[in-house]
């Protein structure tokens, strides 16, 4: 397993994530760092991860690729006019190395890249303001996103355009599926909303009543959240309740939020949640043990920087593609 941050002071950080010990059953674990340098010339406002890719997005209008499993920088992406503001990859489950990369920037465009190689696919304009967050249905042919325009946006990855757009009432900041896709949620300052993706319908509403800033979803309807609150959430999104959560989980605000899974999987997955805050702080909990009581991290780690942002992945073996070799089809984007 491997975790990406990014920080406010321009530099991307790479550990992995192992055991101490040789023993497949042990509890410690460590996090050891693989790179770490200035790849931006502006704060790092986004990363994405998957497989042995990964991807950082700045305000220097740039995106840096990643080869996860050399610890090696594959070079920049310059095809913006404006800052980065949210990545995502698409993976299919059959492959072991996302298919596209979305990019969502703060002119309100969105940009589909095919990763083998690294080329752009098409850019589109999904709204009139900046868009906050961006989130890929897990059939790979259709994003949401929401905007400082106020609006939720759907656009059709096969085509490359806008397909439905909304007023909300209110700017929210953060837009996620589930991992079925047949649910989405959405953040505006301390709540989050569930809704159902096929017509967008809101099934509840819930009450974190301080600034959520991150979430992560996981099994069994469940939602984690970090934010100004300094604590890890675990939401329970079938009753609109708290299932557990970590108190004082970092000594200011949580920036980003990840589910681990286990190589291999068990009924116990995903089991481990990674966290990052403005402290500097990356840090690895076993949720099980949030459930009996306040937990200790099994592993952290203290960049001593003001981080942004994480993402995670697990990694597979792979052939490092070539930026912009080639150009495919613009039909062949997320399909």
């Amino acid at each position: 397993m491997s975790l990406i941050a990014g920080s406010y002071e321009r530099f991307i950080w790479g550990f992995k994530l192992k055991p101490q010990t040789h023993d497949p059953s042990s509890q410690s674990l460590t996090l050891t760092q693989i790179f770490s340098y200035p790849s931006h010339i502006s704060p790092i406002t986004t990363v994405a991860a998957a497989g042995p890719a990964a991807a950082s997005g700045s305000s220097d209008d740039t995106i840096h690729i990643y080869d996860l499993s050399s610890a090696a920088s594959l070079g920049p992406l310059h095809h913006f006019n404006s800052s980065i503001t949210s990545l995502s990859f698409y993976c299919p489950p059959n492959l072991s190395f996302p298919r596209n990369l979305l990019s969502a920037a703060a002119d309100g465009t969105i940009s589909i890249f095919d990763t083998e190689p690294f080329v752009l696919l098409k850019s589109f304009r999904s709204h009139k303001k900046g868009i906050n967050d961006l989130a890929v249905h897990p059939s790979g042919k259709l994003a949401l996103s929401v905007s400082r325009d106020g609006c939720l946006a759907m656009s059709n990855l096969i085509r490359g355009k806008r397909s439905f757009c909304c007023r909300l009432g209110k700017e929210a900041t953060i837009v996620k599926f589930d991992g079925s896709g047949e649910r989405f949620f959405m953040a505006s300052e301390g709540k989050i909303g569930v809704h159902l993706a096929e017509d967008a319908r809101l099934l509840l509403e819930l009450d974190n009543e301080k600034r959520v800033l991150c979430a992560a979803p996981g099994e069994g309807g469940i939602l984690f959240t970090g934010g100004e609150s300094r604590v890890i959430t675990a939401w329970d999104t079938n009753s609109g309740k708290v299932a557990y959560s970590i108190e004082d989980a970092h000594s200011t605000r949580v920036k980003g939020i990840v589910v681990l899974t286990k190589d291999g999987g068990s009924e116990d997955d995903p089991y481990l949640v990674a966290s990052a805050s403005s402290d500097g702080l990356i840090r690895v909990w076993d949720v099980r043990m949030a459930i009996k009581g306040k937990p200790n991290p099994l592993a952290e780690a203290n960049t001593k920087s003001r981080l942004t942002c994480l993402a995670g992945s697990s990694l597979k073996s792979f052939k490092r593609p070539k930026i912009g070799k080639s150009t495919p089809k613009e039909e062949d984007a997320a399909e």
